[in-house]
């Protein structure tokens, strides 16, 4: 019997525990911006898209998100 899951990836972080920060030099502005992401693959993507010249520089970072629950009486 053929098996039906997807192939295993290290680029596919589904646990709602993980989520991933970009930070990056907005170039325009001269500013040091962040944007979340909980999809390394679009993290990734951003990153790259904003090296668009020499002075441009990303960082993508792993999160680990604490995640509680709370229970309601």
């Amino acid at each position: 019997m053929a098996s039906t899951a997807a192939p295993a990836s290290i680029h596919q972080h589904r646990d709602s525990d993980v989520e991933f920060h970009v930070t990056y030099l907005d170039t325009d502005s001269g500013r040091i911006r962040r944007e979340q992401f909980e999809d390394l693959v679009a993290a990734e993507r951003f990153a790259s898209a904003q090296l668009r010249d020499e002075d441009g520089w990303a960082v993508v970072d792993h999160v680990k998100i604490e995640v509680t629950s709370r229970m309601v009486a």
